[in-house]
């Protein structure tokens, strides 16, 4: 008889069991993730067809125009997790504030922030797709949390992970210190192990990065990027450049088969441009549960003491020794 497939409920009921203490609140708060990812599949493979496309003529608090699928997938989450009862405070990158549950409070512990649809720009050309999630734990202190109480290091997320909307949908989410990814099955609704305990190769031959801003980046990007174009007596070739304009699409390559994913500095920017609580950190703890590494060329992201809701940070993010190896030219020791 064929073995039947790990389903995503099944792998979390029987992880639950090596932690007799759970209530099992987690547990549904990690499949409820799976239900937003299955809602907004849906939309999106109606997206030509419906009136989703364009702008909705709005600006958010980042200052970047609002596509209507931006808005659609910012309210599936408010849907899925306002009537969940598992979580007491929802943030999100497309809102200035972060919303309070109080309907929830004190059952739900769980903060809960989220990039609801990146590389939205690629949703006019049929491109890849994903959305970003980073998991807190409320403290309790008889009280729902202060927006400040949002600002947490990388190191403290409880569970992290992403949805990729592509040629299928996929869930990969690390919770302790393995990463698992799921591969949605349409046919049966299920969610079901695809790459179980995911490694990403020390090296890679992939680099992928925004090179339209090359006479933006500081002279340490620059040289490293140049050096990833030379033939390389390691790998036998240049790196490839591989760039999709969508983060989850393009770290979920690297992290599979290695490489390094670069938003950095530039030098009327040396913020950034990528979101440190909704984008960088779980995108860090993902990758570094993996095996890998992720910095902002000088710091380690998940160590960073976050100031602000909607903090921008640059992102250095890949196999272990590309990132090192970045770092060690941005700041001049190679």
């Amino acid at each position: 008889m064929a073995k039947f497939p790990v389903t995503l409920s099944r792998f979390i009921i029987e992880q639950q069991t090596a932690y007799p203490e759970a209530t099992g609140e987690f547990s549904v708060l990690l499949t409820q993730i799976g239900l937003v990812g299955k809602l907004i599949a849906h939309d999106l493979r109606r997206a030509g067809l419906i009136d989703v496309l364009g702008t909705t003529g709005e600006t958010n608090v980042q200052g970047e125009v609002v596509k209507r699928l931006d808005m659609i997938a910012n309210d599936t989450f408010l849907r899925v997790f306002e009537h969940s009862g598992l979580v007491c405070v929802l943030a999100s990158e497309e809102m200035e504030k972060p919303i309070q549950l109080p309907q929830h409070w004190p059952k739900g512990k769980y903060m809960l922030l989220f990039d609801p649809l990146d590389g939205s720009s690629n949703t006019d050309v049929n491109m890849p797709l994903g959305a970003i999630f980073s998991i807190l734990k409320h403290d309790g202190r008889g009280r729902l949390p202060a927006e400040a109480e949002l600002f947490r290091k990388g190191t403290e997320q409880v569970a992290a992970g992403y949805l990729l909307f592509g040629s299928s949908t996929m869930l990969v989410f690390s919770v302790g210190q393995r990463v698992h990814g799921f591969t949605l099955d349409p046919s049966i609704g299920e969610y079901l192990l695809s790459h179980e305990n995911i490694r990403i190769p020390k090296k890679g031959k992939v680099y992928a990065a925004n090179e339209g801003n090359y006479h933006r980046w500081l002279p340490g990007t620059q040289k490293y990027v140049d050096a990833l174009k030379v033939n390389d007596k390691a790998a036998g070739r240049p790196y490839s450049a591989r760039y999709s304009g969508c983060l989850v699409a393009d770290v979920h390559r690297i992290l599979l088969g290695g490489g390094i994913y670069l938003y950095p500095g530039e030098i009327d920017k040396p913020e950034g441009k990528l979101r440190l609580l909704y984008e960088a950190n779980p995108m860090a703890m993902v990758v570094e549960h993996a095996g890998g590494k992720a910095s902002t060329g000088t710091e380690r992201i998940l160590d960073l003491e976050p100031k602000a809701l909607h903090q921008r940070v640059p992102l250095i993010i890949g196999s272990a020794e590309d990132v090192e190896q970045a770092e060690a030219s941005i700041q001049g020791r190679a």
